[in-house]
């Protein structure tokens, strides 16, 4: 071997085991994960895996409820989306949180607003929902905030950072501990330049990058819609997914891996993944651990591909 082809083989070396060390730690979110999937999932993910429940308006809180109570049977930690819209009531949702720390031992969860463009009652933002001191009472220890690196179809940056910043401050008063939790992103470039602007501004808490697991292209431009997130056919198709077909598989590998790089030396504070499970909450899974075993190979100049590891015996 050539010493030019040696040190081109250590670098590969060096850049996956970057991504395996990113990829690790990596959490979950899954809208209505099935019975099936839940018991599926302990085959696919390490014990303990951070899941998230998204809340969909007009599905019942006990869906979130039921799904809580399985995942923590099963070994993972259930952090529920409360959004607060959702509640017509302070009783309503007091009951909520009463019932996801009783019957599944719930201590975390992502505190938002929600989809609903008229509150159902009393709530209008996540702000009002932590400084109530419910979720204290019933056992909440620790709250995620949702961020946006690509910004908000309807805030301005500025109103983002100011809120981003008050909800930090009011749950740090109520002695709640708190992690950010970004939007879905579609380019590693302004995650980055959010990151290095957040610390800037003092903001040191532990963050969740956002990602779309493996999905069609189809299905992600979809979300994508549906959430108002900043993105076109043509963009994504040329400078984010790896993807070929509108219906062939897209994973998020040319993110993750310049994202794997500018966190290497934590001079971005802590930074974890997290993976929205449009393609199927197991199959996210099972991609997202292998990779995190090291079984990735570097694949261009930003991407990688993820090979299942050999079978032994």
């Amino acid at each position: 071997m050539t010493a030019s082809a040696a040190h081109a083989t250590s670098q590969d070396g060096a850049g996956c085991a970057r991504v395996a060390a990113f990829m690790r730690g990596f959490s979950l979110e899954a809208t209505h994960p099935s019975a099936t999937d839940i018991e599926t999932l302990g085959k696919a993910a390490p014990a303990g895996t951070l899941v998230y429940l998204s809340a969909v308006p007009g599905r019942p809180p006990r869906e979130q409820i039921d799904a809580a109570v399985a995942l923590r049977a099963a070994g993972f930690e259930p952090a529920p989306h409360v959004a607060v819209r959702n509640f017509s009531t302070i009783d309503a949702l007091d009951d909520f949180l009463a019932r996801l720390s009783g019957e599944a031992g719930v201590r975390r969860a992502l505190v938002i607003a929600g989809d609903r463009n008229e509150p159902a009652g009393f709530f209008h933002a996540a702000s009002e929902a932590i400084d109530s001191g419910l979720l204290q009472r019933r056992g909440i220890v620790e709250i995620g905030i949702a961020g946006y690196p690509d910004g908000h179809p309807r805030v301005p940056q500025t109103e983002l950072e100011r809120a981003l910043a008050a909800k930090i401050e009011m749950a740090g008063q109520t002695g709640l501990s708190v992690h950010i939790v970004t939007q879905f992103c579609f380019a590693a470039e302004p995650v980055v330049r959010w990151l290095v602007r957040l610390r800037d501004l003092g903001l040191d808490h532990p963050v969740r990058i956002g990602l779309a697991g493996p999905t069609s292209l189809a299905n992600l431009l979809r979300y994508a819609r549906r959430c108002g997130v900043k993105a076109s056919a043509q963009g994504l198709a040329r400078r984010v997914m790896t993807a070929r077909h509108m219906f062939s598989a897209a994973t998020p590998d040319t993110i993750i891996r310049p994202l794997a790089e500018a966190c290497a030396d934590s001079a971005l504070g802590e930074v974890a993944l997290h993976l929205f499970s449009f393609g199927g909450l197991v199959e996210t899974a099972r991609w997202a651990n292998v990779a995190a075993a090291g079984h990735v190979t570097l694949d261009g100049e930003d991407g990688f591909r993820v090979e299942a590891p050999p079978i032994i015996g």
